[in-house]
């Protein structure tokens, strides 16, 4: 008899999500996406971080001060790192688990990917100009976002 605690997809895929913003060097923002293809293959992972190259010791994690002095203008953002690491070919009808509900520039780069489905666990920007822009970006194009539904359970991993 098989076990009949374990996960679905939609945790394990988040799980994978939520483990990978432990990998971002943000002190404010740490956020991690897995991309999925239609087969429930992982395709890609990324958190949001400097570009290769740009040291995290030399560039500004600061959100707030002159612009060239804030992070905004440097951090490349977890969704579009997943899509830029993907090593593949073929990301048509991929779904996309992010912690945070990706901005209008993310946005551009999955409907252009392909990606056909984003399930975010977070909407903490919802009123901001960036992630309406987002949303109608995507109803336009026919790419499905929901809610993630926690299930309240605690995994706990031993490194």
């Amino acid at each position: 008899m098989k076990r009949k605690d374990y996960i679905k997809w939609d945790e394990y895929f988040m799980g994978i999500a939520l483990l990978s913003t432990e990998r971002s060097k943000d002190p404010s923002t740490s956020v991690g996406a897995c991309i999925v293809s239609e087969d429930n293959k992982i395709l890609s992972v990324g958190y949001n971080g400097m570009p290769l190259g740009c040291s995290d010791e030399e560039f500004p994690w600061d959100r707030e001060g002159a612009p060239l002095d804030t992070k905004y203008f440097y951090v490349c953002h977890a969704e579009l790192n997943a899509i830029l690491n993907y090593t593949g070919t073929n990301m048509k009808g991929a779904k996309l688990y992010t912690s945070l509900f990706p901005c209008n520039e993310c946005t551009k780069a999955i409907i252009q990917s392909g990606i056909k489905e984003i399930i975010y666990k977070s909407d903490k920007y919802a009123d901001t100009d960036a992630v309406k822009a987002s949303k109608r970006m995507m109803d336009a194009a026919k790419v499905l976002y929901r809610p993630y539904k926690p299930i309240g359970r605690d995994i706990t991993i031993s490194l």
